[in-house]
């Protein structure tokens, strides 16, 4: 179980990263590192509705960065794992992180309900907002960041099926455009500091 887990894990940051970095065009940066011009075409409208009932666009989130979680609230270890670090980094910004927006948005609209999502979301981050949808909805979401998501059997598990997915964390800018990703298992000290970066730039 846990060699599958860990294969579908890989699967699913090679076929993210593949729908991240294919609109990108790399060029050389400072000490080492990698700059890209031009806009990622990651991100882009969507209608979905919160864990309080309310309808949410793209647009609401603006004057904010978002920081974007895709997953499912079935999800065994990524998704809570990443949450929590989401939540970690969003506590150490201090009074900041009002200026920031964690949403985690449900590749499994079947199952993840509201009330689901609204149970969910209280063992995070005060500010995280849970999305949800119908499928097409949902669906067309997870398109526009890249995301890759299939639905996979599980018969050993009481939740019937499983959501092979990508598990990157996007970083929005205030304007809704792509800033940069956190891949899986960033800290949350480097999130922190990647975001305070972004948040000392735009005063």
């Amino acid at each position: 179980m846990k060699i599958r887990i860990a294969l579908v894990v890989c699967a699913a940051l090679v076929l993210g990263a593949l729908g991240a970095f294919l609109t990108l065009k790399p060029s050389e940066g400072d000490a080492g590192q990698v700059r890209t011009e031009g806009q990622a075409l990651i991100g882009g409208p969507f209608q979905l509705i919160d864990h309080t009932g309310r309808t949410v666009t793209d647009a609401d989130f603006r004057g904010k960065f978002m920081l974007v979680l895709f997953g499912y609230t079935y999800c065994p270890d990524i998704c809570p794992t990443e949450l929590q670090v989401m939540t970690s980094a969003m506590n150490a910004l201090g009074e900041k992180a009002s200026r920031v927006a964690p949403v985690f948005i449900t590749i499994d609209p079947e199952r993840d309900t509201e009330q689901q999502l609204a149970s969910y979301v209280k063992s995070f981050h005060s500010q995280l907002v849970g999305l949800t949808g119908s499928p097409a909805a949902a669906a067309a979401a997870a398109k526009a960041y890249r995301v890759y998501a299939s639905k996979v059997k599980d018969a050993s598990s009481a939740a019937d099926y499983l959501m092979d997915h990508s598990a990157f964390i996007y970083l929005m800018g205030p304007d809704g455009r792509y800033v940069t990703h956190f891949n899986y298992g960033v800290t949350p000290e480097k999130m922190a500091e990647v975001l305070n970066l972004h948040l000392n730039s735009i005063l």
